[in-house]
């Protein structure tokens, strides 16, 4: 059945636009029961819908991106991976966002613990990928390890900030004090090594052709007419 389907060119497009068609529709059926669902948890819980949308809805709405850029790594395709996942960042800022606002009459009110605290986290984490991704050209698994333990503290941190838990505040000055400062300093830190490591493999490939350069660009002997007619009568 498949063969068949995708038999010709233009059989295998149309079964490819059906196909990206219902999934969208799928999305939106399913954003709409996620945006339900997550306003009566946070209904029963007691927890600002401020909370829900940064965990659980943007967990939810996060999956298929999720599930996009493993299964692109594992086939190889690290390209569309990072491609997904800074695309659909750029998209969720300008589009998402602006064409929330175009269609909301009084406009989005951003909460005040989101400017004082989410967005400048956020803004955080991008210059904490700008090193990691331009060092060696690649996130590394270490890095990936990095990059989620960030996110697993940040969740930790809006559960006991929602939940007023006695832990709250020695886990705040545990991240702001000892955990954050080390994390900048191993990064900074490895990004200048590395800076360093390929400014120096830059200068050194010239040194390393240099035996080859000097053999094609020295003079070279000239032999004159009659220098030419004595070799010839040495040669047997």
């Amino acid at each position: 059945m498949t063969a068949w389907l995708r038999a010709t060119k233009l059989r295998a497009t149309t079964v490819d636009i059906l196909l990206i068609a219902v999934g969208i529709a799928l999305l939106v059926g399913g954003a709409q029961m996620l945006v339900v669902a997550a306003t009566g948890i946070a209904t029963a819980l007691g927890v600002s819908d401020l909370i829900i949308g940064l965990t659980i809805v943007a967990i939810g709405t996060s999956l298929p991106e999720l599930a996009t850029s493993v299964i692109a790594a594992i086939r190889g395709e690290r390209d569309m991976a990072v491609g997904n996942l800074v695309g659909s960042n750029i998209f969720n800022i300008g589009a998402v966002l602006g064409l929330t606002a175009l269609a909301s009459p009084a406009g989005v009110q951003v909460d005040p613990a989101a400017i004082n605290f989410d967005i400048p986290v956020m803004l955080a984490v991008a210059l904490v990928l700008v090193p990691l991704a331009f060092t060696s050209g690649a996130i590394r698994r270490w890095e990936g390890l990095l990059l989620f333990m960030m996110y697993v503290a940040y969740v930790v941190y809006l559960v006991l900030s929602a939940a007023q838990h006695a832990a709250l505040e020695p886990f705040s000055a545990t991240m702001l004090w000892f955990v954050l400062p080390i994390t900048a300093l191993w990064v900074l830190s490895l990004a200048a090594y590395e800076m360093g490591s390929s400014h120096r493999e830059k200068y050194d490939e010239p040194e390393a052709f240099e035996e080859f350069e000097d053999f094609y660009t020295s003079p070279k002997p000239v032999i004159l007419s009659s220098d030419a007619d004595s070799v010839r009568e040495k040669q047997p």
